[in-house]
């Protein structure tokens, strides 16, 4: 089986604060030929000094272990957000996106829904990934469409979540729940091109949420390594019920 450039850059994702050149040796890739040339430069490798040595090298901004991005869930009973259901984040976030997919798929144990499932980077430079279904996923719909026809796409902007409060009445019983809305502002073009190299050169996906049985509708910088495609005839583990988030 031949290595691709991005499986050949995993381990980039996981050393983080390592120099690129060291990186580059545990993964084979071409070591530096001279004084200050290293690989080619990409958009998210930034410079660092090694207290030790007072050696430049670089480094990359994000911090991602391939597969299991840091979980950001939308609870939808509550308006909130937050990371791995308790460090909370407040009612909007606001991210660049590096990946993204909307597709139907029967994920944890939730039955097979229509889901929107985008990746970025906080704000200490985690690659975050954060699921939407039900009306969420058709108002992100809504927001795709225009950037569609202005030939952009949502990796080009600042996507901007907020909650929206809802009511429904049944057996007259009123229930509320939230729905997410989306919004967009020019992004700087360093930024969009730092999370279109890193896209490129990682695989972004999540483990817990790919089955090999997903219907895409829209997919953008997601991608599965071979590895990481479940065996036939074994089920792929699913999120315990109890932690599951309450998406919208």
């Amino acid at each position: 089986m031949s290595t691709t450039p991005k499986t050949q850059l995993q381990g980039i994702a996981s050393l983080p604060a390592a120099p690129i050149e060291a990186s580059a040796a545990l993964i084979g890739l071409p070591s530096p030929v001279g004084p200050g040339v290293g690989l080619p430069t990409r958009a998210y490798l930034i410079d660092k000094v090694d207290e030790a040595s007072g050696e430049v090298a670089q480094v990359s901004r994000f911090r991602y272990l391939p597969g299991h991005p840091r979980q950001v869930r939308f609870d939808a009973k509550a308006g909130q957000f937050n990371i791995g259901g308790t460090v909370p984040l407040g009612n909007s976030l606001r991210f660049i996106p590096l990946a993204w997919r909307i597709f139907q798929d029967d994920i944890l144990n939730m039955g097979r829904k229509l889901w929107a499932e985008l990746f970025f980077a906080d704000d200490k430079g985690a690659i975050c990934a954060v699921l939407f279904h039900g009306y969420s996923v058709e108002n992100l719909y809504r927001l795709i469409e225009p950037l569609f026809y202005d030939d952009l796409t949502l990796a080009d902007v600042v996507v901007k979540v907020t909650t929206e409060k809802k009511q429904t009445t049944k057996e007259g019983k009123t229930a509320t729940y939230y729905i997410a809305q989306f919004s967009y502002e020019p992004a700087p073009a360093e930024e969009v091109a730092a999370r279109r190299d890193y896209a490129r050169d990682l695989p972004i996906w999540r483990a817990e949420t790919h089955t090999g049985a997903a219907d895409i509708r829209i997919q953008h910088g997601y991608t599965v390594p071979e590895d990481g495609e479940p065996e036939e005839g074994v089920s792929h583990p699913h999120t315990p019920a109890a932690e599951l988030p309450a998406a919208a």
